[in-house]
Formats: structure tokens, sequence, C-alpha cells
């Protein structure tokens, strides 16, 4: 079982980007430049190796291996992405890497690319690179080839070697647990549970009970065999079930306008745990959008948009003005729900307006925007 955090620090201490790996400050797959960039980078791993993985660390800094970090990413539809773009596509998984030295909320980002032994190309035309066009690494550089270029397989010693160096052991899981409980969840009720007497997974949060039913807030869950955060959120709700074989979350999101809250299941995931050695992860989107009445809507829009101005142009907003600036990442994705497509440019528009403002309300649009990412890509 390999623990991915000494699978990061192995790739970064000995080797340079290459044609197995390489490296990322940050990826932006919500815009188009960025999604067809990192489409190019999988294309272009894949094809260079076809009998191993192939890897991107996200969250490092490019001269001097710097880690930084990035925010938790858990976008479950990572594979649904590459599967519309790109023709014999690989199997890709996104895992969130806790490094100790990081904020809360901070991890690197790890991108594991299998190639199905298949050349994969781009499927249709995204920004600048144009459909049918197959791409192959050149040190650290992914570069267009011939469509008909023969797949070599180069890297697989070396791959083995590291994913080797990187396997855990008893003493890196016991040390995991205690720091999961003991330091970095101190003032948390925290738990851990043994799948298969193998697998231990850790989780924290706000407990409370509301009807006979239990939920936590400021929820952390990490796969602890891997050093793998599997769920971050300081905001949302969330029910978590488990018996001998399977663990499963519900995660909720708080949703309405002005007083009128209700909370909405999103998604739920289920990891399975299996006897020899493996487990899987089945995620299922389970969310059901309010509806609202169009005119009413028109109008919240036209008011978000009126704040933004005043925000960027640095004039005070009125006290109804700033309770509306509270609320303005849920209406904004209730308005973007029900039809109105440009409330999804303004969210955008508002990141650094809005991180310039309020923490809690940038750390609200950044909610809004994953549940928004997570419909789309469903």
């Amino acid at each position: 079982m390999i623990n991915k955090r000494l699978l990061v620090k192995n790739l970064l201490a000995h080797n340079d980007e290459n044609s197995f790996y390489d490296k990322k400050r940050f990826i932006t797959i919500g815009e188009k430049e960025g999604k067809a960039k990192f489409l190019k980078h999988v294309c272009a791993l894949a094809n260079s190796n076809p009998k191993n993985n192939s890897y991107i660390v996200v969250g490092v800094e490019d001269e001097d291996n710097k880690i930084v970090g990035v925010d938790f990413f858990d976008d479950s539809k990572i594979q649904n992405l590459v599967n519309a773009y790109l023709d014999n596509p690989p199997l890709i998984s996104y895992e969130n890497i806790p490094f100790p030295h990081l904020p809360e909320g901070k991890v690197v980002g790890l991108v594991t690319i299998k190639s199905n032994g298949k050349v994969c190309a781009l499927r249709k035309n995204i920004w600048k690179y144009y459909g049918g066009a197959v791409f192959f690494r050149e040190g650290s550089i992914s570069l267009p080839k011939a469509f008909d270029i023969e797949l070599k397989d180069i890297n697989s010693e070396k791959v083995a070697t590291i994913e080797q160096h990187a396997k855990n052991n008893i003493e890196l899981t016991l040390d995991g647990v205690i720091d999961f409980l003991n330091n970095r969840h101190a003032d948390l009720t925290s738990h851990y549970k043994v799948f298969k007497e193998q697998f231990v997974v850790c989780w924290a949060g706000h407990r409370k009970r509301v009807k006979e039913k239990t939920y936590y807030s400021r929820v952390d869950i990490e796969l602890i065999n891997e050093q793998v955060k599997l769920f971050y959120s300081a905001l949302d709700e969330v029910s978590i079930h488990y018996d001998e074989n399977t663990f499963s979350t519900l995660e909720y999101v708080q949703l309405g306008l002005g007083k009128q809250q209700k909370y909405f299941p999103l998604e739920a995931v289920t990891i399975t745990f299996l006897e020899n050695g493996n487990y899987s992860i089945q995620s299922e989107l389970v969310f059901e959008p309010p509806l609202y009445d169009k005119k009413t809507l028109h109008h919240i829009l036209n008011t978000n948009n009126s704040i933004l101005q005043k925000l960027e142009k640095g004039i005070r907003l009125n006290s109804s003005e700033k309770v509306d600036l509270r609320h303005l990442p849920d209406t904004y994705l209730i308005c973007y729900l029900n039809g109105f497509e440009e409330a999804k440019e303004q969210m955008e528009l508002a990141r650094p307006l809005l991180k310039q403002t309020d923490q809690n309300i940038y750390l609200s649009l950044k909610l809004s925007l994953r549940i928004l990412r997570k419909v789309r890509y469903n």
C-alpha cells in the first residue's frame, strides 16, 4: 500500500519534471484555457507511459520545489471530464495529500494517470488545441506528435522503484492516527475505524444530534494508510455511516433565499474495502436544486451585480446591501441553477473582490463554485 505523502516527497526529491511526472503551482479546470492545458498534460503523460502510472503534483513552486499547497479539491467527476474530451482516455484520479506544515484546508494535489495502452488523443477542439491532436512528453514539455507514433515503455522500472520506496508501514500508520486524533483535531470529536485488518479511516468534526440522527460540521476525513484526505469542509454538514466493509458519507448544503434556508443532500460517497487489499470509491450526486420564481431571481441577480460594481469602485455599501453581500454566493448559485447562465461568470468575477472584502464570504463563494462544478460535470 503506497503512502501518498512519501510518494510526493520521492517525486520531488529525486526527479525533475520528466516523461512520467509533472508539477504545477495550481490547475484551473474551471476555465477553458486551464482545462485545455490540463487535458494536454494528461494526454501527453498517458501516451509517454503506456504501462505504468504517471503523476502530476499540484501545489508546488516550480523553481525550488517548495510545497505551498492548494485548496482541498474533491471533484469526483474529473474522470467524466477526461472521458468527454479524450479518445482512449486514461484512468485518472485526484487525491488530496495533507502535509503537517500547511494551513488547515490546504493540501497537495496528486493526479495519478494510468494509460489504457492505446494512443490517447483530443476528441474535440478546446481552446487553441484541435480535435485529433496527440501529445507526448519530451523532458518537461508536452508536445504534439504524429498520430501514428508508436507507444514506448521506458519508465516502468523507474516508477516501480519510486512507488516501492513509498510503501507504508505500521509505524507511519500509528503516527498518522495519533497525530490526527491528538494534535490536529484535539478540539473536535474524533473517531477511527479499522477495515479488513488493514485500512484505517479517521474522521473528526463538530457532532450534533437532530431528530435521532447524527451530523458533523467542520468535517475532516482521512484514509491514514495512504495519507489521503477523503473529505474536508469548513461549512457543510455531513452524515457518516459504516459497517464492516464500507464507509459512507452523505454531504448536505444549506441553500435558500433570505431566512428560508434548507439543507439539501448534495453527494453520497461510499468506500468499499475488499479482502484482497484493495478498495473502491463510488460517488453519486443526489442534489435536487431548489426552484424559485424567475422575476424574484432576476431582481436578486441585478442586486448582486450592483453590489459587485460598488465593491469594484470602492463605494461603501448600505446596511441592506451588506446583508445581501453575505448571501451573495448562495443567491448567485441559486440563480445559475435556475437557468441564469451569467451568474457563473459573475461568481468568478467576485473571487478577488470578496477575497479582499470578507474571508467568510469568500469561503462561502468557493463552496458555491464547488457545488456548481459538481453539478456541471455530472
